[in-house]
C-alpha cells in the first residue's frame, strides 16, 4: 500500500496457545497453573475457586487430574482446624508453576520473532 511516497505493510499479531500433555490428557495450561497459583496464594480450593469464578467440583477434578499425572502430588489437601482444612502446593507444584512459565514466556517470545518475519 502506497500513501504520499512512504510504503506500509500490514502486520500480523501471532496468537496460540500451549498446554503440556500427559497420558491422561491435559497436564498443565494457562488456567491449570493459574488456579495452582490461587490454591498457594488462598491456601484453600475453595479461596482460588471464589478468586478465578470457578467452580469449586471443577477445581478439584483439575487438581485430581494433574495429581495423578505427575509423579508426586502438586497439591496436598488437609481437613481440620479452625477454618474446616485447607490445601497447599508441593515443592512439586511449585516446580510445575515456574516451569510453565518458562515455557510459556518462551513460547511468546518464539511467537514474537517470527511475527516479525512474516510478511505479505
Amino acid at each position: 500500500m502506497v500513501k504520499k511516497g512512504k510504503t506500509t505493510s500490514k502486520r500480523y499479531r501471532f496468537k496460540g496457545r500451549i498446554w503440556i500433555e500427559g497420558e491422561g490428557g491435559t497436564f498443565l495450561g494457562y488456567g491449570r497453573v493459574v488456579l495452582l497459583e490461587r490454591i498457594k496464594k488462598y491456601e484453600s480450593i475453595a479461596g482460588a475457586t471464589r478468586s478465578i469464578g470457578m467452580s469449586y467440583r471443577h477445581a478439584w477434578d483439575l487438581v485430581k487430574s494433574m495429581n495423578s499425572q505427575s509423579e508426586k502430588p502438586l497439591v496436598t489437601a488437609f481437613t481440620g482446624g479452625r477454618r474446616g482444612g485447607g490445601a497447599r502446593l508441593t515443592p512439586d507444584g511449585e516446580k510445575a508453576i515456574k516451569l510453565f512459565w518458562k515455557f510459556y514466556e518462551d513460547f511468546r517470545n518464539f511467537l514474537q520473532k517470527e511475527e516479525m518475519k512474516f510478511r505479505i
